[in-house]
C-alpha cells in the first residue's frame, strides 16, 4: 500500500523539573483517512485505532557484573530515606527492580545507575554523575518523594509514575497505565517491598 506521506511523531513524557523519567521504546502506528501514517511512542488519543508495531524489551545492560552487591549501599539508602521521609525498604525494592544493585547498569533507553535515572531527569535533579551511588540514590529518592506527594502516597501510582512518567498516570486518570512493562514493574517492586519490610538488608 502506498501512502501519500508519513508523519513521524514521538510524544515524549515529561516529569518533574521538565525532565523525562523513562524512555518508552514501543512504537504505535495509525493511518488516518487521508493515508497519512502517524507513529508515536505514547498514543494519547484513545479513540484512534493505534496498532503496536514495535515493542521495546526493557533489558538492563550490566556493565560490570550480573548481580550487584547491595551491602555497600545500606548506609546511603538509610541516609536518603531519613532525609526525604521515604521507607528504606521501598528504596531497596526499587533499586533491586531497577538495576539489581549494579551501580553501573544502563538500560537501552539510557537510564543509568542504581535507581535508573534518565540523563534529563538526572540533570533536572542536579545529579552530576548518575553512576555515583550516593548521588544516584539521593536524586532517585528525591524524585520518589515528589511523586509520593503528587499522588498522595498511593504507592502503586507512585511506582507506575516512576516507571512510565507522571504524565502517563495523569493521562489515565490516576490509574496505572495499561503498559505491560509498567504493570509488571509495579508488581515486582511490591513483591520486593514485601520481602524487605521489617527485615535487615537481604
Amino acid at each position: 500500500m502506498a501512502y501519500r506521506r508519513t508523519v513521524l511523531l514521538f510524544v515524549l513524557t515529561t516529569v518533574f523539573f521538565g525532565g523525562a523519567s523513562v524512555g518508552r521504546g514501543d512504537i504505535y502506528k495509525y493511518v488516518d483517512p487521508e493515508g497519512v501514517v502517524h507513529l508515536t511512542n505514547v498514543p494519547t488519543d484513545r479513540s484512534l485505532p493505534y496498532v503496536l508495531v514495535i515493542r521495546e524489551k526493557r533489558v538492563i545492560i550490566q556493565l560490570n557484573r550480573l548481580n550487584g552487591d547491595q551491602a555497600p549501599y545500606g548506609e546511603l539508602i538509610a541516609r536518603a530515606a531519613d532525609r526525604y521521609g521515604v521507607d528504606p525498604a521501598l528504596i531497596r525494592a526499587i533499586i533491586r527492580t531497577e538495576s539489581n544493585y549494579n551501580h553501573r547498569a544502563v538500560s537501552p533507553a539510557g537510564a543509568r545507575g542504581l535507581m535508573q535515572l534518565m540523563p534529563a531527569t538526572a540533570a533536572a535533579l542536579r545529579v552530576g554523575d548518575s553512576f555515583h551511588p550516593e548521588n544516584n540514590i539521593d536524586g532517585g529518592v528525591r524524585y520518589l518523594r515528589y511523586l509520593m506527594t503528587l499522588f498522595n502516597g498511593n504507592l502503586p501510582l507512585v511506582l507506575a509514575a516512576y516507571n512510565a512518567g507522571e504524565n502517563a498516570v495523569l493521562r489515565y486518570n490516576h490509574r496505572i497505565p495499561p503498559y505491560p512493562e509498567t504493570q509488571t514493574y509495579v508488581r515486582r517492586v511490591l513483591h520486593h517491598l514485601n520481602r524487605y519490610s521489617g527485615s535487615t538488608m537481604q
